[in-house]
């Protein structure tokens, strides 16, 4: 095995456990707040939603693609494969909709009083549950055209009607076919990126007017930010990180449509730009929730507590 195929194997590897720990973590921390009656914010559904998108595009992609890369004997069927991409797919859309969720309703939280959103703010966190449930059944239609396209590696049918992405393959539609296809599956996440930068924008600019009026009397108040700004803040830091890999991947995905067989280096690359955001995003989350981060530290204490009295 080559230098650059081990390295690419420990990216995949490192990235599929820490992500998946990573997530499986946060996802605990808010079930048990859950089942122990805390009071979650009403942002605690849409993160929830948001870890399981992450988690179903690590296991999809990570774990199969490491098996890969390490030439670990392993075979996927044509069933396998459409289920395989289907749901990475479908959960790699959940988190585009999920983070684009989250960054309009975090907008429309911190929107003034007098400003057109107030009305709206009173009814909105009773319109999550309904607006993620809806956004994932439209995600599960949409990617059903996956199912048409995607089959088994070693398939009856000649290679040259097929296009190798390692594991798996696809059939090689005319390019205008494959431009219609890929419209009509990018449209709604064009959406939901526009959304995410015009709520970042507002955000930004709602911080920046509420900073300026609280420049005359910072002296007479507390200098730590107020948990609205907090949240604030954790928001636009998830959507910057999850634009800047998502622009990437778009890029990736381009040049894998566009090229009839694509390279190893081309194809390892894009899964693992894909894989970049559930991997940091609960980082990022932890670093920002304190809450969260001390369940972590106590978890990781209570582990280590038994080892030391067998030691003692």
């Amino acid at each position: 095995m080559a230098a650059s195929e081990v390295a690419v194997g420990i990216i995949f590897l490192s990235q599929t456990v820490v992500g998946v720990l990573g997530n499986s973590f946060l996802l605990l921390h808010y079930l048990v707040l859950y089942f122990t009656g805390h009071r979650v914010r009403c942002t605690g559904l849409i993160f929830k939603h948001l870890i399981v998108a992450n988690l179903l595009t690590l296991l999809c992609k990570g774990v199969p693609q490491t098996i890969e890369v390490f030439s670990l004997e392993f075979s996927l069927g044509d069933i396998e494969c459409k289920l395989l991409f289907y749901v990475h797919r479908v959960g790699r859309c959940m988190s585009i909709g999920t983070t684009s969720l989250l960054s309009v309703f975090q907008a429309i939280t911190i929107s003034p009083r007098d400003s057109s959103c107030s009305e709206i703010e009173v009814k909105a966190p009773r319109y999550i549950g309904t607006s993620l449930r809806l956004s994932c059944i439209l995600y599960m239609l949409i990617n059903i055209i996956i199912l048409m396209y995607m089959t088994g590696k070693w398939n009856n049918t000649t290679m040259t009607t097929l296009k190798d992405f390692g594991y798996c393959s696809s059939f090689h539609h005319d390019t205008t076919t494959v431009t219609l296809f890929a419209a009509l599956l990018s449209f709604p996440d064009a959406v939901c990126v526009g959304l995410m930068l015009w709520a970042s924008s507002s955000m930004v600019l709602t911080l920046h007017r509420h900073k300026q009026r609280m420049q005359h009397i910072q002296k007479t108040i507390s200098p730590r930010s107020s948990p609205e700004s907090r949240a604030t803040k954790t928001i636009l830091l998830l959507v910057s990180t999850f634009v800047s890999f998502y622009t990437l991947s778009c890029i990736s995905q381009v040049c894998l449509t566009i090229i009839y067989n694509p390279n190893w280096f081309l194809l390892n690359m894009a899964a693992i730009v894909s894989g970049c955001f559930p991997a940091v995003s609960p980082l990022l989350l932890m670093s920002r929730d304190s809450s969260a981060s001390r369940f972590c530290f106590s978890w990781i204490e209570n582990r280590k507590s038994p080892a030391l009295m067998m030691k003692i």
